[in-house]
């Protein structure tokens, strides 16, 4: 039961955000006025590591190597699992991006390309983070749980701070990710 209630919340966040894009000139006035006052200046080169390290082609090799540490410790199954969660999550990503077609903020680097609605850092980032408290958050405890929480987090500022995303990608990110693991964690455990 509580697995279908954060789908029906993610998918509901993210159908509304995708809605407000796409027809309220107000709502996209709003995310503006919003991620002008969340971000004043450029504190970049400490946030471009956390960016580097969280690029979603980076993340696909962070998921083969976990994948590759399960499948040699005899946990073939889990491994599939975690290489289709963030292979669906992207997919998705790719998909949405190409359907709302967001321009960045004005002030985003040149280094930044591609749409902006959702973060392809967040959502890579949010799926391995869920992925990882799933997989190991029993064994290491609540401390690993909150490091990986710290970690997301700064990925999210990071994103805002670069000036590569307004606060709405940010939030439609976590949703796409939130529902895709939670569509793939009932699959994986049903069979």
């Amino acid at each position: 039961m509580e697995n279908w209630i954060i789908l029906i919340a993610a998918t509901a966040i993210l159908l509304f955000l995708v809605f407000k894009i796409k027809t309220s000139r107000r709502f996209n006035l709003f995310d503006h006025w919003l991620h002008h006052k969340l971000v004043r200046q450029r504190d970049g080169f400490g946030w471009q590591i956390i960016a580097f390290l969280n690029d979603p082609k980076l993340m696909v090799v962070w998921a083969v190597l976990l994948a590759s540490t399960l499948i040699d410790n005899n946990h073939v199954y889990t491994a599939l699992w975690v290489l289709a969660t963030l292979g669906f999550t992207d997919l998705s990503g790719i998909i949405l991006k190409k359907m709302v077609k967001r321009r960045r903020p004005i002030m985003a680097s040149d280094h930044e390309d591609g749409y902006s609605f959702p973060s392809g850092h967040v959502l890579g980032a949010t799926c391995m983070s869920l992925i990882l408290i799933q997989l190991f958050g029993d064994t290491f405890g609540f401390g690993f749980a909150l490091g990986i929480i710290a970690i997301w987090v700064m990925v999210v500022i990071s994103r805002l701070s670069l000036k590569a995303h307004y606060p709405s990608d940010v939030i439609g990110a976590t949703s796409l990710a939130v529902l895709c693991f939670t569509i793939s964690q009932n699959i994986f455990l049903a069979i």
